[in-house]
């Protein structure tokens, strides 16, 4: 990684994304932060080192042109994202379809804006901003969960396509950090709750959800500490939970795999056509 490392991060006016581009900031490093609109400024402070662009993530054309102006990116943060509410039957085919046009077309516009350019230069990171939702499905929030193991998968992907030209990829996985995500329930709740679900373990979701703003536990400005550090470190881990409930969320998973697994492991190694 060079010295003067320039980043480039998606939604950052406010939450994760806005607490990594104050990180890297305050670490000396040269920051184009991309933005809704000229009102989602506040959480970024005044620099010289800090250009403020406006993107919206699902416009192709749009995240092609500012990639290309922005210049070398030495670190491309996507943390631009929005989440939805409500159990599997409660959702619409529009409230699906939003969650995947910004949390994994936007990051993929992105990203493969910006990816030509390291390509070139055989040097690049991605840091690309998950969930805990992304690493166990969880009731009440399935349509994002399904756009967070999207982002693990890509991900992933990434990594191993890219591992030629010297460049690395890696998921961060945060749980229940006190940002805007939860400010105005009406946004991220289903719009047709059923009242079959109430008392349902997907209801208390939906229940927490609609009063659960400022009282998650994690804080973003330690939070992208740790984010900025991975992204830095000599080796970036492919997988960075975030936080206890999300290191809880990947231990869980790990174990419930290896349950999974143990007793159906032979027949499913003797599927194979016999020799």
């Amino acid at each position: 990684m060079t010295s003067e490392r320039r980043w480039f991060v998606t939604g950052a006016g406010s939450g994760l994304g806005a607490a990594i581009a104050r990180a890297a900031l305050e670490a000396g490093d040269l920051v184009t932060a991309s933005v809704r609109g000229p009102a989602a400024t506040a959480a970024l402070p005044d620099s010289d080192r800090l250009r403020i662009v406006e993107l919206d993530v699902t416009d192709e054309a749009g995240a092609t042109a500012v990639v290309a102006e922005a210049g070398r990116i030495d670190v491309l943060v996507n943390a631009a994202g929005n989440g939805i509410f409500g159990a599997i039957e409660e959702l619409g085919d529009a409230e699906v379809r939003g969650q995947f046009e910004v949390n994994v077309f936007g990051l993929l516009n992105v990203t493969r804006a910006a990816l030509p350019a390291m390509r070139e230069r055989c040097a690049g990171r991605i840091v690309n901003v998950g969930s805990a939702a992304g690493i166990a499905g969880e009731p009440g929030v399935g349509a994002y969960c399904a756009a967070k193991f999207a982002v693990a998968g890509i991900t992933e992907s990434l990594n191993r396509e890219l591992a030629g030209f010297g460049i690395e990829a890696m998921v961060v996985e945060p749980s229940g950090f006190r940002t805007n995500f939860l400010s105005d329930a009406d946004a991220v709740l289903a719009d047709s709750p059923l009242d079959e679900y109430e008392g349902t373990p997907a209801g208390a979701t939906r229940a927490w959800a609609a009063g659960g703003h400022g009282t998650q536990v994690g804080d973003p400005d330690r939070g992208a500490a740790v984010i900025y550090a991975a992204a830095v470190a000599e080796e970036m881990p492919e997988h960075l939970p975030l936080g206890a409930d999300a290191v809880a969320a990947l231990e869980g998973k790990l174990e419930s795999l290896r349950r999974d697994l143990g007793p159906w492991r032979e027949r499913s190694l003797a599927t194979a056509f016999p020799e």
